[in-house]
């Protein structure tokens, strides 16, 4: 019931997701309620809904219906929508949603080397959505929502979808302050009900008189009517809400309940009195009340991710128009608009620089840590902190089309999609509903014919199965961890796709990892300067003198190693460029020959006693320049491709995992079997030809091990399909993210065993969850059905069994909010790994 997939539609462009605000659900199993609602609905194809994050991800087709028409459904559901859920500071929530995430075509890296996010684009135009556009798609007439399902006004006035509404348009907080009022009204009128029950008169040993000479029935009656027409009224339009669904929820057994104990009370108090259980039902409706007050309370805090990153960008713009600035709401700025961004002010929008250099502190969306400087032509992304200089920037994405508002929404999606084993306790909950009913009917049967009980005991073990059996625990076991999983794996800068890829990389055993772009930066670096007859900063002068002139990779290695040390830059004259070979020039009177063996070769050099440590650069896989001054040998210069800083961290972290490391590269096995000394890592698979990676993944898996493989580049996207997890850098290819299951924002290998332990940890919780949830119930449903009440004489009333039932919701969501503690693994203390070398000598 939770989910629904229409196969007759929805492949290639007939496929939209939209990410929907749906406040207002208050339990768990309610997402049965909207799940069946929609997913019965002409074009939605797959319904998920989220019960914690207030949200539903709904796939539907285009061209059979729009967002202004399925947020009407939502509407007629009896919950709250004011659209997608985007920040509506930034983003109209009724703007058309965009094809799924990651769709990276024409969206190169930033300058700080993570992959910019898709524009939204209007399913099947090449245009972005305008305020036309809003109300439908092409083929759809703007869809009239009813007045009566119109809150305050209409669409226009809406609270932020990040402060998380309710159906009667409140926000998260004051819809838990309703549930704690509700409460509070429940137990005020409870009390006196006690103290003049049975209860009260024969356990607690008080004699109070009636007040006003009443009976004591019509006295308690008079007192539960505020405890069941305002208190208990969530509980009866819920469960109305759910039978027109034709599902079932928590709802329908707590309003059965309720409902059954103070309908046979108020049926015998109407004929003439006798035994009746006001106070078991006020008293359970006050212990549910209390029970999921504290559960939203405890839930709301699963979702401080997204919401943290919702409240990042900011309210207001400064917009230069005719030469002035003016500030104008974020939501109103438009592409190509150019900003004022002042010193201290976070950047509103994604743009590029046009004028000004500053240093911007992009952590809180990508999670790198140092500021990166900007300047003209440099990329910047809405939400940033523009941190000194004042910054003039072009707009160029705007609204949902920001880097924020997708990685929230990609967050969203993850968080709403279902893991396998929530899917089947999403089943087991609305059978675990319809088993209560029958077995509170088969208990009262029981206990009043053949155990030829009284009624009023009968209708009292009835009332208590029906109630302990409430799924909303294992309704929750799921959905809060990966919240709490996805949130933390975001704050970390680490995207999960959807539920399976969080429960698949808890059970990875091996890891393979690309080399140059993973394991390193891609850019080259001088670890060895070995001279002869001559000093290394004198020789390095003269070939940075040189390389200057020339653009080769390797050239701009030895230059920017010049440049660290300090040294004077010294101008070269008659510079020849030999292809395949070096270059030369004269500098400061002296003739200098930069390249490999074939240019000193060329140039008629001996090396002499430089051969020797040339050839022990060469065997160490690190690539050999050498030179040559005025005829003679000069230097060796070794040069090795620059490891990233965490690499080694990363690879000890994993180890700790007990996760295999094996490197894949297209480099010699020198090369590699050098950095994989130093790095430490287990196994090396070298000179890989792009096209076989994928084969080399399909045979580690052959052994049975479920393999991860973590990439960047366009060659590596078949190895990531391939493998049971795929892991992307944030500064590779579009096609690598587009293929991968994980992305890793801050392009940091460290980043891999964090996303193995929030997945350990998520899918623990899960387990643990869903064992107290299926455990708690085994056991329950048995002593409240009075299995032992014969030999034992252990009886549950409906209200212990109400607190107990609560008590497990709440031990669910709390037990899921610990996983925030979970430690990440970070760079502090780690061995930095060596350069890591090229395979070609210099050309």
């Amino acid at each position: 019931m939770a989910d629904h997939m229409d196969t007759r539609h929805g492949t290639g462009k007939d496929r939209s997701t939209a990410v929907l605000d749906v406040s207002g659900l208050r339990w768990a199993t309610e997402q049965n309620v909207v799940a069946a609602r929609l997913g019965r609905r002409p074009g939605v194809l797959e319904v998920e809904v989220n019960p914690v994050a207030q949200t539903a991800t709904v796939v539907f087709d285009p061209t059979r219906t729009c967002l202004a028409e399925l947020r009407t459904w939502v509407i007629e559901c009896g919950y709250h929508c004011v659209g997608q859920s985007v920040p509506s500071h930034i983003c109209d929530p009724m703007t058309e949603p965009d094809p799924p995430p990651f769709d990276h075509k024409d969206h190169p890296p930033t300058s700080h080397g993570t992959t910019t996010l898709p524009e939204q684009r209007a399913p099947g135009s090449d245009t972005r959505v305008d305020d036309t556009a809003r109300a439908g798609t092409a083929g759809h007439e703007a869809h009239v929502i009813p007045a009566e399902h119109v809150d305050h006004g209409g669409v226009e006035d809406v609270a932020s979808p990040h402060e998380m509404t309710g159906h009667d348009g409140m926000s998260m907080a004051v819809m838990v302050a309703d549930m704690r009022n509700r409460f509070l009204v429940a137990l005020l009128f409870s009390i006196p009900i006690v103290v003049w029950s049975p209860i009260g008169t024969e356990v607690l040993g008080l004699n109070l008189p009636v007040p006003f000479g009443l009976r004591q029935d019509v006295w308690a009656l008079l007192l539960s009517l505020p405890v069941i027409f305002y208190s208990c009224w969530i509980f009866f339009a819920g469960a109305v809400r759910a039978l027109r669904a034709g599902t079932l929820d928590m709802m329908v057994l707590v309003a059965v309940a309720v409902g059954a104990g103070w309908l046979y009370s108020v049926i015998v108090t109407l004929t003439g009195g006798g035994e009746v259980f006001y106070e078991a039902a006020t008293v359970l409706a006050a212990f549910v009340l209390l029970g999921h007050w504290f559960e939203m309370r405890a839930r709301g805090g699963a979702n401080d991710a997204v919401r943290a990153l919702l409240d990042l960008a900011p309210p207001k713009a400064v917009v230069v128009r005719d030469g002035r600035p003016v500030e104008v709401p974020t939501a109103e700025v438009l592409e190509g608009d150019l900003l004022l961004v002042r010193p201290g002010a976070k950047i509103p929008v994604d743009g590029v620089v046009e004028d000004g250099e500053s240093e911007v502190d992009e952590s809180m969306v990508t999670g790198e840590s140092l500021p990166v400087h900007k300047q003209p032509d440099s990329t910047v992304i809405g939400a940033t902190i523009n941190r000194n200089g004042a910054l003039r920037v072009r707009a160029t994405r705007v609204g949902a089309d920001t880097a924020l508002a997708q990685i929230v929404k990609l967050v969203q999606q993850a968080q709403n999609s279902k893991a396998p084993g929530q899917r089947l306790a999403d089943r087991a909950a609305f059978w675990l509903v319809l088993i209560a009913l029958i077995g509170g009917a088969l208990t009262f049967a029981a206990w009043f014919l053949p155990a030829g009980r009284p009624f009023g005991v009968a209708i009292l073990f009835a009332i208590t199965v029906v109630v302990i059996t409430c799924p909303d625990a294992l309704g929750l076991a799921t959905p809060t961890a990966i919240m709490v999983g996805t949130g933390l794996g975001a704050k970390r800068g680490v995207l999960f796709k959807n539920a399976i890829a969080l429960e698949t990389s808890a059970r990875i055993q091996a890891v393979v990892m690309d080399k140059t772009g993973t394991l390193t930066r891609g850019e080259p670096e001088v670890t060895d300067v070995i001279t002869e007859g001559i000093a290394a900063d004198e020789l390095l002068r003269l070939v940075a003198a040189v390389e200057r002139e020339s653009e080769h990779p390797l050239a701009e290695a030895i230059v920017g190693h010049a440049d660290a040390r300090g040294l004077e830059a010294l101008r070269a004259g008659r510079f020849e460029n030999v292809p395949g070979h070096g270059a030369s020039a004269e500098v400061a009177g002296h003739r200098v020959a930069v390249g490999n063996r074939r240019l000193l070769e060329r140039e008629g050099v001996d090396l002499g006693k430089l051969a020797a440590h040339r050839e022990q650069v060469a065997a160490g896989g690190r690539t050999a320049v050498l030179v040559a001054v005025d005829g003679t040998a000069a230097a060796v210069i070794g040069i090795a491709d620059a490891p990233r800083e965490t690499s080694a961290s990363a690879v000890a972290a994993l180890h700790e995992l007990g996760v295999e490391v094996v490197m894949l590269t297209g480099d010699n096995t020198a090369t590699a079997e050098r950095i994989a000394r130093r790095l430490g890592i287990d196994t090396v698979i070298a000179e890989v030809l792009p096209g076989d990676k994928a084969a080399k993944v399909t045979e580690l898996q052959a052994g049975g091990r479920k393999v991860a493989m973590v990439g960047d580049g366009v060659n590596d996207a078949p190895a990531l399909a391939q493998a049971d997890l795929g892991i992307a850098i944030g500064a590779g290819t579009d096609v690598a993210i587009e293929t991968a299951d994980v992305v890793l924002m801050r392009s940091d290998p460290l980043d891999v065993p964090a996303a193995l332990l929030i997945g350990r940890g998520t899918l623990r919780k899960m387990r643990q969850n869903l064992g107290w949830a299926i455990g708690y119930n085994a056991i329950a449903l048995p002593i409240a059905a009075g299995v032992f009440e014969p030999a034992f004489g252990l009886m549950l009333r409906p209200e212990i069994a109400a607190l107990s039932m609560s008590g497990s919701s709440v031990i669910v969501a709390v037990n899921a909010l610990a996983l925030r503690r979970l430690r990440l693994p970070s760079p502090s203390g780690t061995r930095q790994g060596a350069e890591e070398p090229q395979t070609a000598e210099h050309m």
